[in-house]
């Protein structure tokens, strides 16, 4: 399965002398959209091998990872289990309303519980509690993910000095780090605030998959807008602006503060000139409804 590569033409380029192509993840499969279908494309099939029939997972109210899982179980033929952080809120949201609709069973646990979601101990009793589920992590960040997401840039046909990408959980662009083994540079946007933190991570993850080591790679951490999930109204009025003009739908956790960093780096000049990069749609549309319901951010 190949994503389709979309160049955007803008004066601004022409300007700095780059070129820019999004690679869209986002259209790999209407409901596990981007990241989330190559991140769990290997653990399905670990899963189906050792003979699992139920999915389990965590995440926020919103989240891309609760509804992914969701999608994917009804799609494979797995049950899944969502143990969804904070109380349960009557009507669900769009992203719990979806991921019910498809089969999903919500379990609502507290944020200190949740803090646990790594703990050994507390998955051991998930185990027993689920009578012994596939359990994937937040964000489905693990080896396998990694394993999935090096597939991202094995199919792009055409030559760029550039890969950028948002990142979350670190295992998307763990994924493509390691899948250019040292070629090209790659650029992580992080959308928490903070993000530095995610280095140390994004090594230990790619030590974990191939046991190497890369310095072809950076955060840019600058364009956080406040951490994750903060939209702030210069944010929304340059995803409004951009989709216009280009036709790309954006969300603003992810791929909202990637492109507004990418196109504020060609304007400060950063990129050499006649540089190409590819820029990673990883998806993660889904949430927009969530946002116009809360808010009434049109996006």
């Amino acid at each position: 399965m190949e994503a389709p590569l979309q160049q955007l033409h803008d004066p601004l380029f022409e300007q700095h002398d780059v070129t820019l192509w999004v690679k869209r993840e986002d259209l790999l499969h209407p409901t596990i959209s981007g990241n989330k279908w190559r991140k769990l494309k290997y653990n399905l099939q670990e899963a189906r091998q050792q003979q699992h029939d139920t999915l389990l997972t965590f995440g926020g109210a919103y989240s891309n990872q609760i509804a992914a899982v969701a999608a994917a179980g009804q799609e494979f033929g797995f049950k899944t289990i969502g143990m969804i952080r904070g109380e349960e809120h009557l009507p669900l949201n769009p992203t719990l309303g979806f991921s019910a609709a498809a089969g999903m069973e919500l379990h609502y646990v507290s944020r200190e519980m949740y803090r646990k979601k790594q703990d050994p101990e507390y998955l051991e009793q998930l185990s027993l509690q689920f009578d012994q589920p596939y359990i994937i992590p937040e964000g489905g960040t693990n080896a396998l993910a990694v394993k999935g997401c090096t597939e991202i840039v094995t199919d792009i046909a055409i030559e760029y000095d550039y890969v950028c990408c948002a990142c979350g959980t670190g295992g998307t662009l763990a994924g493509i780090i390691a899948g250019l083994d040292g070629e090209k540079q790659v650029l992580g946007f992080p959308a928490l605030k903070g993000g530095e933190f995610l280095k140390e991570e994004i090594e230990q993850l790619i030590l974990n998959y191939n046991g190497q080591k890369y310095s072809n790679w950076q955060l840019i951490t600058e364009y956080h807008f406040g951490g994750y999930a903060k939209v702030k109204p210069e944010l929304l009025e340059f995803i409004l602006a951009f989709q216009a003009k280009h036709n790309l739908p954006l969300e603003p956790i992810y791929t909202g503060k990637m492109f507004y960093g990418i196109i504020d780096l060609i304007r400060k000049g950063y990129f050499p000139k006649g540089s190409r990069i590819i820029a990673i749609h990883t998806g993660g549309l889904q949430g927009n409804a969530g946002f116009k319901e809360r808010l009434g951010l049109d996006v």
